[in-house]
C-alpha cells in the first residue's frame, strides 16, 4: 500500500489494464487522459462547478511505486500524517484531479509517472492498527485523526523527471516542491507546473 514517505511530512485497486504506447514501449498509460477542459464531476462533499486541479504526492519506490501502482490499478494513499497534507485530502481534492506521482528518498527522487484521484477521502485504517508504523493510539475510531484518498494508475514516464531537472527549469519557479524546506507528502500544483512537468517527461497524459 501507498504510505507517505519518509522523511516527509505527511506521511493499493483496479483500474483497466494498462497498455504500452507504439512510439515508446517504456512508457504505458491506462486510458490515456483526454484534456480535463470541465471540472471532475464529484468530491468528498458532492458534485463540484470548480475548475480541474492538480497535485504532487511522494512515495518511496522501495515501498510503494509507480510500478506498483501499474500492477495494482490503484492504491489507498494511506499513512499520511501532518494535518496539512491531510487537510489537503479532505479538503481541496476532488475525484478526476490529477497528480504527479513522486518517488522520494530514491536515486535520482523525481516525478515518475502521473494518478489520479480515484475515491472519496476515508478513514485511515492504519491509524488503527497496532503493528503498524503509522498507528495512532490517540485516534478515535467515532472521530478518526487521519484520512486516505484512493488513486489510480494514470501514466509510468519513460524516465523519472529527476529533481535536479526541476530545480534547474527557470518555468517551475515557485512551484511547493522546490521551496527550501518543503517537505509534504502531498502539495497543489499549479496548472502551469503540472503542464510543464508532462512536457519534460514527453507524456502521453494532456491537460
Amino acid at each position: 500500500m501507498a504510505k507517505a514517505a519518509k522523511g516527509t511530512k505527511g506521511a493499493s485497486k483496479v483500474a483497466k489494464p494498462a497498455v504500452t504506447t507504439a512510439a515508446n514501449p517504456a512508457k504505458t498509460v491506462a486510458n490515456p487522459v483526454k484534456p480535463l477542459t470541465k471540472p471532475a464531476n464529484s468530491s468528498a462533499k458532492g458534485a463540484s462547478a470548480q475548475p480541474a486541479q492538480y497535485w504532487l504526492m511522494k512515495s518511496e519506490p522501495d515501498v510503494y511505486a509507480i510500478t506498483d501502482l501499474e500492477r495494482d490499478g490503484s492504491t489507498g494513499w494511506e499513512g499520511v500524517r501532518n494535518y496539512q497534507a491531510r487537510n489537503f485530502m479532505r479538503d481541496s481534492m476532488r475525484l478526476g484531479d490529477l497528480v504527479l506521482f513522486y518517488h522520494s528518498n530514491a536515486e535520482p527522487p523525481g516525478v515518475a509517472g502521473i494518478a489520479r484521484v480515484a475515491g472519496a477521502p476515508e478513514p485511515d485504517p492504519t491509524q488503527f492498527d497496532a503493528g503498524s508504523e503509522y498507528h495512532d493510539p490517540g485516534s478515535d475510531p467515532a472521530d478518526p485523526r487521519w484520512l486516505h484518498v484512493r488513486v489510480g494508475f494514470v501514466e509510468r514516464f519513460a524516465e523519472v523527471v529527476p529533481l535536479e531537472v526541476l530545480r534547474a527549469d527557470a518555468s517551475l519557479t515557485g512551484m511547493p516542491l522546490l521551496a527550501r524546506g518543503q517537505r509534504l507528502s502531498v502539495q497543489p500544483v499549479s496548472p502551469a507546473h503540472f503542464t510543464r512537468v508532462l512536457t519534460l517527461a514527453g507524456a502521453v497524459t494532456r491537460v
